[in-house]
Protein backbone atom coordinates (compact mmCIF):
# COMPACT_ATOMS: atom_id res chain seq x y z
CA UNK A 1 0.00 0.00 0.00
CA UNK A 2 1.49 3.56 -0.68
CA UNK A 3 1.39 6.60 1.56
CA UNK A 4 -0.90 8.14 -0.79
CA UNK A 5 -3.11 5.55 -0.20
CA UNK A 6 -2.99 5.04 3.64
CA UNK A 7 -3.80 9.12 3.17
CA UNK A 8 -6.65 8.57 1.21
CA UNK A 9 -8.00 6.00 3.35
CA UNK A 10 -7.99 8.15 7.06
CA UNK A 11 -10.94 10.27 8.17
CA UNK A 12 -9.98 13.31 9.41
CA UNK A 13 -12.88 13.56 12.64
CA UNK A 14 -14.02 17.45 13.21
CA UNK A 15 -13.03 17.22 16.94
CA UNK A 16 -9.74 15.63 19.06
CA UNK A 17 -12.00 14.53 21.74
CA UNK A 18 -14.54 12.62 19.13
CA UNK A 19 -10.97 11.00 18.08
CA UNK A 20 -10.21 9.71 21.03
CA UNK A 21 -13.63 8.36 21.95
CA UNK A 22 -13.95 6.75 18.53
CA UNK A 23 -10.68 5.38 19.09
CA UNK A 24 -11.06 3.92 22.47
CA UNK A 25 -14.56 2.43 21.44
CA UNK A 26 -13.24 0.57 18.84
CA UNK A 27 -10.20 -0.90 20.94
CA UNK A 28 -12.87 -2.59 23.12
CA UNK A 29 -14.54 -3.81 19.93
CA UNK A 30 -10.99 -5.35 19.06
CA UNK A 31 -10.44 -6.46 22.29
CA UNK A 32 -13.42 -8.84 21.81
CA UNK A 33 -13.81 -9.43 18.85
CA UNK A 34 -10.22 -9.93 17.62
CA UNK A 35 -11.10 -8.13 14.26
CA UNK A 36 -7.96 -7.88 12.08
CA UNK A 37 -10.40 -5.49 9.54
CA UNK A 38 -11.51 -3.59 13.14
CA UNK A 39 -7.79 -2.90 14.28
CA UNK A 40 -6.54 -1.38 10.85
CA UNK A 41 -9.54 1.33 11.57
CA UNK A 42 -8.44 2.00 15.13
CA UNK A 43 -4.73 2.42 13.22
CA UNK A 44 -6.14 5.07 10.76
CA UNK A 45 -8.48 6.75 13.50
CA UNK A 46 -4.90 6.94 15.82
CA UNK A 47 -3.13 8.31 12.20
CA UNK A 48 -6.14 10.85 11.65
CA UNK A 49 -5.85 12.30 15.38
CA UNK A 50 -2.03 12.85 14.64
CA UNK A 51 -2.39 14.50 11.15
CA UNK A 52 -4.21 17.08 12.61
CA UNK A 53 -0.63 18.79 13.49
CA UNK A 54 0.43 18.34 9.55
CA UNK A 55 1.78 21.79 8.16
CA UNK A 56 2.05 20.27 4.48
CA UNK A 57 -0.31 22.63 2.44
CA UNK A 58 -0.64 19.57 -0.32
CA UNK A 59 -0.42 16.27 1.46
CA UNK A 60 -1.58 13.63 -1.13
CA UNK A 61 0.79 14.77 -3.39
CA UNK A 62 3.68 14.39 -0.28
CA UNK A 63 2.40 10.68 0.10
CA UNK A 64 1.70 9.91 -3.34
CA UNK A 65 3.11 6.74 -5.10
CA UNK A 66 5.59 6.28 -2.78
CA UNK A 67 5.63 2.62 -1.14
CA UNK A 68 6.28 2.98 2.68
CA UNK A 69 6.30 0.81 5.70
CA UNK A 70 5.23 1.83 8.89
CA UNK A 71 2.96 4.07 11.09
CA UNK A 72 3.08 7.84 9.93
CA UNK A 73 3.34 10.15 12.64
CA UNK A 74 3.36 13.49 10.96
CA UNK A 75 4.16 15.55 7.69
CA UNK A 76 5.91 18.92 7.97
CA UNK A 77 8.00 21.42 5.75
CA UNK A 78 9.63 22.72 8.83
CA UNK A 79 9.85 21.59 12.59
CA UNK A 80 10.78 18.73 14.84
CA UNK A 81 10.12 15.85 16.13
CA UNK A 82 11.46 12.20 17.17
CA UNK A 83 12.41 10.76 20.41
CA UNK A 84 15.74 11.62 22.66
CA UNK A 85 17.51 8.95 22.05
CA UNK A 86 21.69 8.35 22.06
CA UNK A 87 24.05 5.92 20.13
CA UNK A 88 21.79 5.69 16.93
CA UNK A 89 23.65 4.75 13.78
CA UNK A 90 22.32 6.51 10.75
CA UNK A 91 21.90 4.78 7.13
CA UNK A 92 20.08 5.84 3.95
CA UNK A 93 18.41 5.01 0.68
CA UNK A 94 17.14 6.41 -2.28
CA UNK A 95 14.84 6.04 -5.14
CA UNK A 96 14.37 8.62 -8.08
CA UNK A 97 13.46 12.06 -5.76
CA UNK A 98 12.70 10.23 -2.68
CA UNK A 99 15.45 9.55 0.29
CA UNK A 100 14.86 7.25 3.20
CA UNK A 101 16.57 8.19 6.59
CA UNK A 102 16.90 4.91 8.41
CA UNK A 103 18.09 4.30 11.97
CA UNK A 104 19.40 1.36 13.99
CA UNK A 105 20.80 0.82 17.73
CA UNK A 106 22.72 -1.70 18.96
CA UNK A 107 22.17 -3.86 15.11
CA UNK A 108 18.56 -3.08 15.50
CA UNK A 109 15.92 -0.77 13.34
CA UNK A 110 15.13 1.53 15.90
CA UNK A 111 10.88 1.87 16.63
CA UNK A 112 11.06 5.67 16.40
CA UNK A 113 13.19 8.56 14.88
CA UNK A 114 15.91 10.32 16.84
CA UNK A 115 15.33 13.62 17.93
CA UNK A 116 15.65 16.13 14.80
CA UNK A 117 14.98 19.38 13.65
CA UNK A 118 14.01 20.55 9.53
CA UNK A 119 14.47 24.25 8.40
CA UNK A 120 14.27 25.70 5.40
CA UNK A 121 16.33 28.69 3.81
CA UNK A 122 16.59 30.73 0.77
CA UNK A 123 18.88 32.08 -1.63
CA UNK A 124 19.97 29.23 -2.19
CA UNK A 125 16.94 26.86 -1.42
CA UNK A 126 18.07 24.47 1.12
CA UNK A 127 16.77 22.47 3.75
CA UNK A 128 18.96 21.92 7.06
CA UNK A 129 18.73 18.48 8.56
CA UNK A 130 19.84 17.83 12.51
CA UNK A 131 19.76 15.16 13.96
CA UNK A 132 20.52 14.45 18.06
CA UNK A 133 21.84 11.59 19.52
CA UNK A 134 23.71 9.82 16.45
CA UNK A 135 27.01 8.10 17.15
CA UNK A 136 27.34 6.41 13.28
CA UNK A 137 26.63 7.84 10.14
CA UNK A 138 27.89 6.40 7.10
CA UNK A 139 28.23 10.30 5.29
CA UNK A 140 29.61 9.36 2.18
CA UNK A 141 26.86 7.32 1.31
CA UNK A 142 24.44 9.59 2.88
CA UNK A 143 26.04 12.53 0.10
CA UNK A 144 25.99 9.84 -2.73
CA UNK A 145 22.44 9.09 -2.05
CA UNK A 146 21.36 12.74 -2.22
CA UNK A 147 23.24 13.53 -5.04
CA UNK A 148 21.59 10.93 -7.04
CA UNK A 149 18.09 12.90 -6.37
CA UNK A 150 17.33 14.79 -9.85
CA UNK A 151 15.94 17.61 -8.11
CA UNK A 152 19.37 18.08 -5.69
CA UNK A 153 21.80 20.50 -6.87
CA UNK A 154 24.14 19.89 -3.78
CA UNK A 155 24.93 18.25 -0.12
CA UNK A 156 27.20 19.23 2.64
CA UNK A 157 27.63 18.49 6.31
CA UNK A 158 27.58 21.67 8.66
CA UNK A 159 29.98 21.25 11.90
CA UNK A 160 28.38 21.71 14.89
CA UNK A 161 29.82 21.33 18.33
CA UNK A 162 28.04 18.47 19.36
CA UNK A 163 30.01 14.62 19.23
CA UNK A 164 26.34 12.90 19.45
CA UNK A 165 24.23 15.50 16.71
CA UNK A 166 25.08 15.62 13.19
CA UNK A 167 23.49 18.55 10.70
CA UNK A 168 23.79 18.16 7.20
CA UNK A 169 22.30 20.28 4.21
CA UNK A 170 20.15 19.50 0.77
CA UNK A 171 20.31 22.28 -1.83
CA UNK A 172 17.77 22.33 -4.06
CA UNK A 173 17.15 23.14 -7.66
CA UNK A 174 15.29 26.00 -8.79
CA UNK A 175 11.63 25.64 -8.30
CA UNK A 176 11.66 22.16 -6.17
CA UNK A 177 9.30 21.72 -3.22
CA UNK A 178 9.11 19.16 -0.77
CA UNK A 179 8.26 17.27 2.16
CA UNK A 180 9.56 15.52 5.00
CA UNK A 181 7.92 12.60 6.68
CA UNK A 182 8.27 10.77 9.86
CA UNK A 183 7.47 7.19 10.92
CA UNK A 184 7.60 5.02 13.93
CA UNK A 185 7.52 0.68 13.96
CA UNK A 186 9.82 1.04 12.49
CA UNK A 187 11.01 4.44 12.68
CA UNK A 188 12.61 6.82 9.56
CA UNK A 189 12.11 9.65 7.74
CA UNK A 190 11.00 10.20 4.16
CA UNK A 191 12.29 13.18 2.26
CA UNK A 192 10.44 13.65 -1.02
CA UNK A 193 11.07 16.38 -3.85
CA UNK A 194 8.75 17.33 -6.63
CA UNK A 195 8.06 19.99 -8.37
CA UNK A 196 6.75 23.55 -7.23
CA UNK A 197 3.31 24.31 -8.73
CA UNK A 198 3.60 27.87 -8.36
CA UNK A 199 7.34 28.70 -9.47
CA UNK A 200 9.21 31.84 -8.05
CA UNK A 201 10.94 34.77 -9.59
CA UNK A 202 14.57 35.03 -8.96
CA UNK A 203 15.05 37.85 -7.00
CA UNK A 204 17.82 39.83 -4.30
CA UNK A 205 18.27 38.70 -1.15
CA UNK A 206 20.31 40.72 1.36
CA UNK A 207 21.78 38.86 4.46
CA UNK A 208 24.23 40.04 7.40
CA UNK A 209 27.39 37.82 6.92
CA UNK A 210 31.48 36.56 7.86
CA UNK A 211 33.44 36.20 6.13
CA UNK A 212 34.21 32.62 4.29
CA UNK A 213 36.28 30.28 5.97
CA UNK A 214 37.11 26.71 5.50
CA UNK A 215 34.14 23.97 6.74
CA UNK A 216 35.70 23.40 10.80
CA UNK A 217 35.28 24.49 14.33
CA UNK A 218 36.06 28.18 13.43
CA UNK A 219 32.71 28.65 11.73
CA UNK A 220 30.75 26.20 14.30
CA UNK A 221 31.46 28.50 16.65
CA UNK A 222 30.76 31.34 14.95
CA UNK A 223 26.95 29.59 13.74
CA UNK A 224 26.55 28.43 17.62
CA UNK A 225 27.51 32.22 18.54
CA UNK A 226 24.21 33.77 16.48
CA UNK A 227 21.96 31.13 16.41
CA UNK A 228 20.00 32.59 18.47
CA UNK A 229 19.51 35.08 15.22
CA UNK A 230 18.35 32.13 13.19
CA UNK A 231 21.92 31.63 11.58
CA UNK A 232 23.11 29.30 9.16
CA UNK A 233 26.03 27.99 7.49
CA UNK A 234 26.23 28.58 3.48
CA UNK A 235 28.48 26.98 0.95
CA UNK A 236 29.87 29.67 -1.74
CA UNK A 237 30.24 29.53 -5.15
CA UNK A 238 34.08 28.53 -4.69
CA UNK A 239 33.47 25.64 -1.91
CA UNK A 240 34.24 27.53 1.44
CA UNK A 241 31.34 28.50 3.47
CA UNK A 242 30.00 31.37 5.57
CA UNK A 243 27.26 31.83 8.78
CA UNK A 244 24.68 34.26 7.39
CA UNK A 245 21.74 36.08 9.45
CA UNK A 246 18.72 37.58 7.66
CA UNK A 247 17.76 36.93 4.00
CA UNK A 248 15.28 40.46 4.09
CA UNK A 249 14.05 41.88 0.80
CA UNK A 250 15.38 44.94 1.38
CA UNK A 251 19.15 46.29 2.32
CA UNK A 252 17.37 48.58 4.93
CA UNK A 253 16.89 45.63 6.83
CA UNK A 254 20.20 44.25 6.94
CA UNK A 255 21.26 47.50 8.13
CA UNK A 256 19.52 47.31 11.00
CA UNK A 257 19.78 44.18 11.57
CA UNK A 258 23.67 44.56 11.27
CA UNK A 259 23.49 47.64 13.78
CA UNK A 260 21.78 45.09 16.33
CA UNK A 261 24.78 42.28 16.11
CA UNK A 262 27.82 44.72 16.53
CA UNK A 263 26.61 46.51 19.35
CA UNK A 264 26.63 43.29 21.22
CA UNK A 265 30.11 42.78 23.82
CA UNK A 266 30.40 39.17 22.14
CA UNK A 267 30.41 40.89 18.46
CA UNK A 268 34.46 40.29 17.42
CA UNK A 269 34.43 39.10 14.17
CA UNK A 270 33.47 41.14 11.64
CA UNK A 271 30.13 40.73 9.58
CA UNK A 272 29.36 42.52 6.35
CA UNK A 273 26.26 42.87 4.42
CA UNK A 274 25.94 40.81 1.27
CA UNK A 275 23.65 40.11 -1.15
CA UNK A 276 22.87 37.66 -4.17
CA UNK A 277 19.91 36.03 -6.35
CA UNK A 278 17.37 34.07 -4.17
CA UNK A 279 18.61 30.87 -6.80
CA UNK A 280 22.14 31.59 -6.12
CA UNK A 281 24.94 31.11 -4.02
CA UNK A 282 27.03 33.78 -2.39
CA UNK A 283 30.56 34.39 -3.47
Amino acid sequence: MTGKERYDNIEIPARLSEVIQQAQQRGRMEKRRRNVLRRSTLTAACAAAIMITVNVPNVAMALSDVPVIGSIVKVLQIGSGGQRTDGVSVTTTAEENTLNINFSLNGEQTSSAPAYTVDYKAAPDRLIFSFYGVRNLDYMKLQEDIKGLSNVKDVYNNVILDDSAFRFVVELKENINYSVSEYQQPGYIQLKLFGAKKPEQAHDVYYVRSQAMEQGESIAVLDEQYAGDDSSVIKTKQGKFIVAMGGFNTREEAEQLLQKLSAREDYFEPLHIDHWMSNASPE
